[in-house]
């Protein structure tokens, strides 16, 4: 059984939704060049952004480690499947983060429901990594070194399968409208295209706000938590993302509770500007955790795509790219 606290880290991990944390200074790392992925790895399908960004790489050195605190997870590169990224030199450093957040930031997974095969600690154990690469790698670039990591230091043997299975199609409520808290992007210059770690928080706003949709300064191509409008409620909103992303990534948290992949179908194009909040559902043997309890109920994620985006799930089937993890260990020491 999973307590309230596992659960809501389950949302932010399916849900790419990561705090934009400060960066952390490097100390010293002592582990030895990441040697070339295993032979006796059955690598996943190459997608294309893996190509454009230059194929198999790796860190000159890395250190990962254990962490058993009860610290919150941070990193230097935002681990959702967005864009948002500032050049950090080859750093990367992210502290107690679970396995399965590395997973999903190396391969750009936008949704549990697209992995499979995944064992109970990978969910659950959280490491340390610090790494080091030459040059100025782009966020791509440094998946592909995680990736590498991934397959040295837990060797990590996974394949894809496409199958066709039953799946959501994000449509629009109404033909040719958006919600209220769905709003083309125009650059106003509040969204920047690096990480600020010193945004103000969004004030909270009505969930079908006539006002116009309320959004602080923030990274563009990205999800970020925002402060909801009522306790138990959860929030998020972003700017500058594009409708394929919102429905892949959105609706994928254990908060959400959409257990199929959802893919786009609105036909809309170009990048938006969108605030959601919804009061999480728990079913079966979980408690509702007690952030999540409320005597002022709100919309459940369902209904508040609908209201709040003016957008709803059509049930269908079709084809899916699944990850499928056929081993992984815990690292020894460095």
């Amino acid at each position: 059984m999973k307590d309230h606290a596992e659960w809501k880290r389950l949302f932010l991990t399916a849900a790419g939704v990561v705090a934009l944390t400060a960066p952390i200074i490097l100390g010293e790392l002592t582990a030895p060049r990441l040697r070339a992925q295993a032979p006796t790895v059955q690598s996943p399908a190459v997608a294309q952004w893996q190509i454009d960004a230059g194929g198999k790489m790796a860190f000159d050195v890395a250190s990962v480690k254990s962490n058993k605190s009860n610290d919150p997870s941070n990193s230097n590169v935002p681990l959702g499947p967005g864009d948002t990224y500032s050049p950090s030199g080859g750093l990367f450093s992210a502290k107690h983060t679970t396995l399965l957040n590395y997973i999903m930031f190396a391969y750009k997974i936008p949704s549990l429901n697209d992995l499979h095969g995944i064992p109970d600690w990978v969910m659950t154990d959280h490491f340390d990594i610090e790494a080091r690469a030459q040059g100025n790698p782009s966020k791509d670039q440094m998946r592909l070194m995680i990736q590498s990591l991934l397959v040295d230091r837990f060797k990590l043997a996974i394949h894809t399968e496409n199958q066709t299975k039953p799946i959501y199609a994000l449509v629009l409520l109404k033909p040719g409208k958006t919600g209220p808290q769905l709003q083309p992007f125009a650059d106003d210059g509040s969204c920047p295209t690096t990480m600020s770690f010193s945004a103000p928080p969004a004030p909270p706003s009505a969930l079908t706000s006539k006002s116009g949709l309320q959004l602080p300064s923030m990274p563009c191509g990205d999800f970020r938590v925002l402060p909801a409008s009522a306790p138990g409620r959860f929030r998020v909103g972003g700017k500058n993302v594009a409708m394929t992303l919102i429905a892949r990534q959105l609706p994928s948290g254990a908060l959400a509770g959409v257990d199929r992949p959802v893919f786009d179908r609105t036909g809309l194009s170009g990048t938006f500007n969108f605030s959601i909040e919804w009061t999480p559902k728990f079913s079966g043997p979980a408690p509702t955790p007690p952030e999540f309890t409320t005597d002022d109920p709100g919309p459940i994620f369902t209904e508040a795509l609908q209201e709040q985006l003016g957008l709803k799930l059509e049930s269908t089937t079709g084809p899916v790219d699944v990850l499928v993890i056929d081993h992984v260990e815990r690292p020894s020491a460095n």
